[in-house]
């Protein structure tokens, strides 16, 4: 059978020492599989840098969503956060083969990798749709700083706590001292989110959870509100703070900044074999009964 995707972009986790050499054989194992079934392939312009792609066209992260039908990710979640943010605005579905601890993003496996991308290049997957949030930070009446993230936005404090006024459309909900705030899509519930105590939201959901990191009052509790919601976060004291995007990128904050946090126009497709379950998943990653 023919495959749906003509073009293929290839891209790989950036490391050294044994890993990357490991992932440099499993990117050219996974190369050459493609190339001979007649696929066009691309390896990103980094990972490109070792040798052992030069048989192979070279290509810019920016260009890919110009130039390819679909972006394969080697390497674990954060690799694929990057990926995502970087091709958001292209209709080019990821497919992300796990080689973190985790894997919610990247959900297959090196092992079975190319009977997974056999389905989906035949058509047999399911396609994963992940809404994104745009942030921005005013200073004063300016922006000064404007982010896409996946998983989600957060003002954190230094080393002491951290005071914030929270506002949603409008309206004033509470001001918080505390080590920061989780601001997520349901995609990022099983990241940082979780371990701050918040609730695991199915990506299928509406809806962006708001959760305080180590709040100084118990009463200040995680909530989930629609995706349509303006969140405004008002920094009010502290000592050091900074505005985290997917755990990437980090912009410092000062007195009186305004972070304002909303649902991104654009949304990344991942693709998956046919059989994939979210629920299945997490009782993998997360060891449920």
């Amino acid at each position: 059978m023919e495959s749906l995707y003509k073009s293929v972009a290839i891209i790989g986790k950036y490391t050294s020492g044994s890993e990357s050499s490991d992932i440099e054989s499993q990117l050219l194992e996974l190369a050459q599989y493609l190339t001979n079934k007649h696929i066009n392939i691309y390896i990103e312009a980094k990972t490109h840098r070792s040798e052992k792609f030069q048989a192979f066209k070279a290509i810019d992260l920016e260009e890919i969503g110009e130039k390819a039908d679909l972006a394969i990710v080697i390497g674990g979640d954060g690799t694929m956060l990057g990926v995502a943010r970087s091709l958001v605005n292209f209709d080019i579905p990821l497919i992300g083969i796990n080689q973190g601890r985790f894997g919610f993003l990247a959900d297959l496996n090196t092992s079975n990798m190319f009977e997974s991308i056999d389905e989906i290049f035949q058509g047999s997957s399911y396609k994963d749709k992940r809404m994104l949030l745009q942030s921005k930070i005013f200073r004063g009446s300016k922006c000064i700083h404007e982010s896409l993230a996946l998983n989600d936005v957060v003002v954190k404090s230094g080393s002491r706590l951290i005071e914030l006024e929270v506002s949603i459309n409008g309206s004033f909900v509470h001001k918080q001292r505390s080590d920061g705030l989780v601001v997520t899509t349901p995609t990022g519930t099983t990241a940082y989110a979780l371990s701050a105590g918040g609730p695991i939201l199915h990506p299928e959901l509406e809806a962006i959870s708001i959760v305080p990191i180590s709040p100084h009052t118990l009463s200040n509790r995680p909530i989930a509100v629609s995706s349509k919601s303006i969140i405004e976060i008002h920094v009010v004291s502290m000592d050091e703070s900074y505005l985290s995007i997917d755990g990437q990128l980090k912009v410092p904050l000062e007195i009186h900044d305004r972070v304002e946090i909303i649902r991104a126009e654009k949304m990344i497709t991942f693709l998956h074999p046919k059989d994939y379950c979210y629920f299945e998943m997490l009782r993998k990653k997360l060891n449920w009964g």
